[in-house]
């Protein structure tokens, strides 16, 4: 699929504004978000470094101006992504919520909005991980590992304190955790479930599996 098409395609529509720093300039910005709509479309190895600048109108050259190299680009999106999904659970109103139910809900229905959401970026995260280098992926890596230990702290509260069966804490936050990131294969904007809808199903989801 060409640049051209991909930029026309609306199941590559986020329901939110793009998520990239405020401080990037406006032009890298743009190339990052042409590159998300490009590898969610035809994956990191199916994108050209003149497809990421092409669907905004910029030379081939343009691109490295601004980025060293395709993998680079990538793992702006990835690092983007997982820090942004990480400080959404990590919200002080999540923090300083006391109820072990009242906290494993918020941060499964927030988890699972946030991927609803984004789900494009959300999307090059899951996909195309293994093309970061060695060294990047390990960045990666620890994102993640920071947010199982949000998902494992929210669950072994419950179980300590008596509100939670006394379950497997680490095979019950990764069950939770994939509640959040499968919707990125299927979901759609125009279908039948909010963000909040899915939230809050996968919340109650999440509640069960520590009855």
């Amino acid at each position: 699929m060409t640049a051209a098409e991909v930029g026309l395609l609306q199941e590559l529509d986020d329901e939110s504004p793009s998520p990239w720093p405020a401080d990037l300039n406006e032009v890298a910005r743009k190339l990052l978000t042409s590159a998300v709509r490009c590898f969610a479309s035809n994956g990191f190895h199916g994108t050209t470094t003149r497809d990421i600048p092409g669907m905004v109108g910029l030379s081939p050259a343009a691109l490295y101006v601004y980025f060293p190299s395709k993998e680079q680009v990538l793992f702006e999106l990835i690092r983007t992504g997982h820090e942004k999904a990480l400080d959404y659970i990590r919200a002080p109103e999540i923090q300083h919520l006391g109820d072990a139910a009242e906290r494993l809900r918020a941060i499964v229905s927030r988890y699972t909005e946030w991927h609803a959401r984004h789900h494009v970026i959300a999307r090059v995260c899951q996909y195309d991980l293994a093309a970061l280098s060695v060294e990047h992926y390990n960045d990666i890596l620890e994102l993640r590992h920071q947010t199982n230990s949000v998902f494992r702290g929210a669950v072994q509260q419950g179980v300590d304190d008596g509100t939670f069966a006394t379950v497997d804490v680490h095979r019950v936050a990764r069950a939770m955790l994939s509640l959040g990131i499968d919707l990125v294969r299927w979901y759609r904007r125009d279908g039948s479930e909010t963000p909040e809808q899915l939230g809050r199903s996968n919340a109650d989801l999440a509640l069960k599996m520590v009855a």
